[in-house]
């Protein structure tokens, strides 16, 4: 069987149009540790957070995506109006 820990996954803004509620900006970025069954991440919106959690659990336990470029996948927060993009990737 494979390792079986989870990876630290590297979340960053790389598009937001309007403006963000929660004040991202392109270039910013969060890190969610792979060592905790926390999702402890201050400063990223919770809307997003919430809504791309099933990427960032599939990319902590190896999961890989047919789409994704380099291991990377985007993820839009729900927010239509004021869209921000984040590229989600799980470190090594």
């Amino acid at each position: 069987m494979g390792d079986k820990r989870a990876r630290t996954v590297e979340v960053t803004v790389v598009s937001q149009q309007g403006t963000c509620a929660a004040g991202h900006t392109v270039g910013e970025t969060f890190v969610i540790p792979g060592d905790t069954e926390r999702f402890q991440t201050p400063g990223i919106c919770i809307h997003a957070l919430i809504t791309m959690l099933p990427k960032v659990l599939a990319l902590r336990y190896g999961a890989g995506f047919p789409w994704a470029k380099e291991g990377a996948v985007t993820h839009a927060c729900p927010d239509a109006q004021n869209p921000c993009v984040f590229r989600l990737r799980a470190l090594d």
